[in-house]
């Protein structure tokens, strides 16, 4: 437990990424291996307990730090409020340690001290947790109260996490995500597994690293002549890298998510092709107006692993090529894009299937004719251009120069803060996440909540105005005097019957505190509703 907290208070002060990357590859070089795999979860996102071990709710933590510490019941609520995180609560309201535990490792604290209180009586949960707490310092039992409480978020991402893993075997960053695919046990021999560089039952389905864009922030002629660029739509729909090897088929998501069983009609359509990996875009689609449909109607597929036919009628979906990496086992990336593309039109017009479209050149005279031409990106359903060099490799991550995305700009309206609440980790003493309102008629009508977009001034500006402009409290929920106003820009707007205001906005953030407004200027639910695809 000891070496895991040192970890986590390592993480917890760092903000650089190679640090933290540094920080995990100290760790995770000669950490047990039965250690590691439950760090590895954790870190993950998954939890110690869940619906099958039940450790303590967070009702019995706050009774049970209620009465170790002897504060009352509303002053532990209110302190919970105030931090914005309960195991952080916990600890600082508990009293000092009167003993210290032995120091146990991960796993021998999880499977020997947790697991088998899960499910008992309260009296014998609340006995074994307490006692725990009595033997920790505050940084070792800020990590054990978060094992409780399932909450160990610490500005790790995924991809960091297998980068730094990587880095400790030697293996490509995508063998690593491939091998941590799907549900799979805390256990020593599944992180030795992990590690090895030997050949692993499934590598033959590992993606490569996805190409990334950069946004065109400057003037597209600033690019030189537009004949040395490769143009096409930008797509809205799921990237998506296509594998077919050894009669085998995976569908691999930009965030390094096995998609296999989502979507059947392209994994039907991949086993029909020769042995490839593709690069494109998974699109709900319109086979009368032969074009993509919004986004919204994708994301009724997302969630499903096994659709049923229902569904597969309601939301066919087809997949947009626009680069070939692989070919027959030889890996094509090194190759020009031009070339790439050459072959990648005739594997598709050679297979000739409606679950495969190839993506489109976009043939222009000039970069004027191109800037006409994104205007109309809306009307066809996509968020702009993309502008790829002609001569370009295919190179994983975000080379800058190569790939740039020239997307259209943002819809926008101005809305009304009715709403705060306090954020999450170094945020959590401060309100940074907004519920936005429009007018109905004489009615203010939630429509948007968005967490970025202002300066570190205008937030500590807008925390003080929130806490002196409240008029009623929920929970960790402010209701304020609407008063002020914000510029918010989305990337697309569809009708929707689960939201109260009837309409559903995609990626909102705040582009602007508008100081020049009156919360009366604000836009109508109306004008919203006009924008919706």
């Amino acid at each position: 437990m000891r070496r895991f907290t040192a970890l986590y208070q390592r993480l917890d002060r760092l903000t650089a990424t190679n640090d933290k990357r540094r920080a995990l590859v100290d760790y995770i070089r000669g950490c047990p291996p039965e250690d590691l795999a439950w760090a590895l979860l954790l870190l993950s996102g998954g939890k110690v307990g869940g619906a099958r071990r039940k450790l303590a709710t967070t009702g019995e933590l706050r009774e049970w730090v209620s009465e170790v510490s002897g504060n009352p019941a509303w002053l532990v609520e209110e302190s919970y409020h105030q931090v914005g995180d309960l195991a952080e609560t916990l600890t600082l309201l508990l009293p000092p340690a009167t003993m210290r535990a032995p120091d146990q490792g991960l796993h021998a604290w999880i499977t020997g001290v947790l697991y088998p209180i899960a499910n008992a009586a309260a009296e014998v949960r609340r006995a074994v947790i307490v006692d725990a707490w009595d033997g920790l310092d505050d940084a070792e039992r800020l990590v054990f109260n978060k094992l409780l409480t399932g909450s160990m978020r610490i500005g790790v991402s995924q991809g960091l996490l297998q980068q730094a893993l990587a880095e400790v075997s030697g293996l490509e960053v995508a063998v690593i995500a491939q091998r941590m695919l799907g549900n799979w046990d805390p256990t020593a021999e599944f992180a030795t597994r992990l590690l090895s560089t030997e050949p692993q039952i499934g590598d033959a389905s590992t993606p490569y690293p996805f190409q990334l864009a950069s946004p065109l922030e400057a003037a597209a002629p600033s690019l030189g002549d537009v004949n040395d660029w490769h143009l096409e739509w930008k797509w809205d729909g799921i990237r998506l890298q296509l594998i077919h090897r050894e009669q085998e088929v995976a569908l691999w998501s930009r965030g390094e998510e096995r998609l296999d069983g989502r979507f059947p009609e392209i994994e039907a359509m991949a086993a029909l092709l020769p042995a490839c990996v593709l690069d494109g875009e998974l699109l709900a689609w319109d086979a009368d107006d032969a074009q993509p449909r919004p986004f919204a109607a994708l994301q009724t597929r997302i969630q499903r692993k096994k659709p049923g036919l229902k569904v597969l009628a309601e939301t066919p979906v087809v997949m947009v090529v626009y680069d070939l990496l692989e070919l027959d086992g030889n890996d094509l990336r090194e190759e020009p894009l031009q070339a790439r593309r050459a072959k990648l039109h005739a594997l598709v017009t050679g297979l000739d299937h409606p679950a495969l479209r190839l993506s489109p050149q976009v043939v222009v005279e000039s970069w004027e004719s191109a800037a006409a031409l994104r205007e109309q990106s809306r009307e066809r359903g996509v968020e702009g251009l993309m502008v790829k060099r002609a001569t370009s490799a295919y190179v994983g991550g975000r080379k800058r120069g190569d790939w740039w995305k020239w997307k259209i700009d943002p819809m926008t309206i101005d809305a009304v803060l009715v709403y705060a609440q306090a954020g999450h980790g170094r945020r959590s003493n401060l309100y940074t996440d907004y519920t936005f309102a429009v007018w109905d008629g004489d009615a203010l009508v939630p429509v948007a909540k968005a967490y970025s977009g202002l300066t570190d001034a205008e937030i500590l500006k807008l925390d003080k105005w929130i806490r002196s402009h409240t008029k009623e409290r929920f929970g960790p929920v402010r209701s304020v005097t609407p008063e002020l106003v914000f510029e918010l820009g989305f990337e697309g707007v569809n009708i929707s019957k689960r939201h109260k205001s009837g309409i559903a906005t995609r990626f909102p953030r705040i582009l602007r505190w508008r100081t020049d407004k009156k919360a009366a200027d604000a836009d109508l639910l109306a004008t919203l509703a006009s924008l919706a695809n």
